[in-house]
């Protein structure tokens, strides 16, 4: 860090808050996991006979392109946050 900044000075960063970078990793976990479940159930009502495979296909892929889906949400939601705190402080 720079020596300059004193204890109460803060410089300034685009990084969100700590907290909004935990509930949105969050977020993306609990979208993981809902697609995991929505994957597998998708193809454990089609299957008939051993389905351990392709059960774990639905799984693996479920979880995955939800939870990218999930995180390309809040990528667009913590820049909108920067932006509007951005404009905040403009004013």
């Amino acid at each position: 860090m720079n020596s300059d900044l004193t204890s109460d000075a803060r410089a300034l960063s685009a990084l969100p808050s700590v907290a909004a970078r935990a509930i949105a990793f969050i977020g993306i976990i609990v979208a993981g996991f809902a697609g995991a479940l929505i994957g597998y159930s998708l193809v454990d009502l089609q299957c008939e006979g051993s389905c351990d495979l392709p059960n774990s296909i639905g799984l693996v892929s479920g979880a995955t392109i939800s939870a990218i889906g999930m995180s390309i949400v809040v990528v667009l939601v913590l820049r909108a946050v920067g932006e509007w705190r951005e404009l905040e402080d403009r004013k």
